[in-house]
């Protein structure tokens, strides 16, 4: 029984952010500890609400309501058992998810919402702290064997579940570390990486297979019992205006990548810097914003990234009302560290690692423009050297450009962050003989599987299209699930979501 009264007693309070001139430094996480008490009582404020709608904002199903209670209680074991019953890999949404179930919440029709996220985060980590998460090691063996292809969120909750059901599990990554673009398309004050590394290591002792640094043929796939599809939506999106082509003008992915390979040590510098450049983000999405917190602690001059949707309310819109998830004004960390107004009083330190001594007391970091919309880009010798661009305003629903609001902006270096078209069609695609809709997605039917190939299934973002992470953690199980009812003709996996978002039992 949840606390009656802790919505009324506790307001919403969530863990605080180290300092901006300090955090800027270095690209650890941004995160402070919570002080104590302060998550149980936070998990205090669920509310005994008869009909938790968080459960629907959820792609996972996760039992929110019963871990928040039982934390309140200080039964973190049992919250940690509930949690993982739902959720392989809370750490990773904890840190990453835009929290839909938070938009769900029934205090938040009235009140400010629960912070389920933060709880769940802390429910994770004390369970590693202490020493909870152990390998879950299959009883026995089925003798069958299952590729999965793709190590992003997708592809290791698919392999989890799978290995766990008996078979032999083998996950090929092209890339030189798993992770997906968890690990090479989010920056690591967001998530470090060595969470992915501690998830892995015990995927490993509970008997899945890596193999990294591998783009595996059809022919190798063809000794597999069934091969598993998650390799997410590559195809970064192109910003097609006259002088797209000229050089310091570069897809988001690329960018970030870049970084995280210094981070990862691959390399001291990025070959793709912001230092002491005038940046411009166009996309004004997460991938944008995380493009803006790299610029910054890369040292910019200026960061500016430009939104062409207009900038949306303080509060809930009425065009998303409870319990959808809500369109309002957000502001990352990285959006903090750009309102960060500098006093003249940094450390030296500070100044050269923030390149303060380029901007001047009484001046931000970086700022966002809201309904913009760029038309062309303009360049120097084949290097961007500016921009034009011009406000647009939503008239029935299209956008179109506002007479005489054209202007000019400087850049040198301008990162396209406009999402993503779909999956990759060529190469172990085309070999599988995968087909494609309208929207670069692969075909599958509700189970998940090729309708032209019976022994391919398809799991996250290459047959949703570009989502969350909570969304490909879910469709990797349900898809697992899928998976093992076919090799087996019955299975035990749980499942919570279907290709249509139809919602099925846990």
């Amino acid at each position: 029984m949840a606390d009656p009264h802790g919505f009324q007693k506790y307001t919403r309070r969530e863990p605080a952010h180290r300092p901006v001139p300090l955090r800027l430094m270095d690209f650890n996480e941004v995160y402070e500890q919570a002080p104590a008490g302060q998550i149980e009582e936070q998990a205090a404020r669920c509310m005994d609400c008869g009909v938790p709608f968080c459960h629907e904002g959820c792609p996972l199903g996760n039992i929110i309501p019963e871990w928040n209670d039982l934390v309140r209680q200080n039964r973190w074991k049992e919250a940690y058992d509930r949690l993982h019953a739902t959720n392989n890999f809370p750490e990773f949404t904890g840190r990453l998810c835009p929290a839909p179930c938070e938009g769900a919440c029934v205090l938040g029709i009235n009140d400010d919402a629960v912070t389920i996220k933060n709880v769940e985060l802390e429910i994770v980590e004390k369970a590693f702290a202490e020493g909870w998460v152990n390998p879950v090691v299959p009883s026995m063996s089925t003798g069958l064997s299952v590729a999965v292809v793709g190590s992003g969120p997708a592809g290791l909750a698919a392999a989890q579940q799978l290995t766990r059901a008996g078979h032999s599990v083998t996950v090929f990554e092209r890339d030189d570390r798993v992770g997906g673009l968890m690990r090479y398309g989010v920056p690591e004050y967001k998530m470090e990486n060595h969470w992915i590394d501690r998830r892995v290591a015990q995927m490993e002792a509970e008997g899945t297979t890596f193999q990294v640094g591998v783009s595996p043929r059809a022919a190798e796939l063809a000794l597999f019992d069934a091969i598993v599809l998650a390799t997410g939506t590559p195809v970064a999106r192109p910003l097609k205006v006259p002088g797209s082509d000229l050089k310091g003008i570069y897809p988001a992915m690329e960018y970030l990548t870049e970084q995280n390979r210094v981070n990862e040590g691959d390399a001291e510098v990025s070959p793709i810097s912001a230092k002491g450049k005038k940046v411009v983000i166009i996309g004004g999405g997460d991938t944008g914003t995380d493009c803006f917190g790299t610029a910054l602690r890369q040292g910019a001059e200026s960061v500016t990234q430009f939104d062409i949707r207009p900038r949306a309310p303080f509060q809930r819109a009425d065009s998303t009302p409870w319990p959808m998830y809500p369109n309002l004004f957000r502001t990352a960390t990285a959006h903090e560290e750009g309102d960060y107004i500098i006093s003249g009083d940094e450390s030296a330190d500070e100044i050269e690692a923030l390149g303060l001594a380029r901007r001047g007391a009484g001046s931000t970091l970086g700022e966002r423009k809201f309904a913009v919309n760029t038309v062309e880009f303009h360049g120097t010798d084949g290097h961007v050297s500016g921009l034009t661009g011009n406000q647009i305003r939503v008239v029935n629903g299209k956008r179109e450009p506002i007479e005489g609001t054209e202007f000019p902006f400087e850049a040198d270096l301008v990162l396209v962050a406009l999402g993503f078209t779909g999956a990759e069609q060529g190469g172990l695609a085309h070999e599988l003989g995968v087909t494609f809709d309208d929207r670069g997605r692969i075909i599958r039917d509700a189970e998940y599987r090729s309708p032209t190939n019976s022994r391919v299934y398809v799991a996250g973002d290459n047959g949703r299209g570009q989502s969350l992470i909570v969304w490909a953690i879910a469709e990797g199980r349900a898809c697992a699930a899928a998976v093992d009812a076919d090799l087996m003709g019955e299975t035990a996996l749980p499942v919570a979501v279907a290709p249509g978002d139809v919602p099925l039992a846990i």
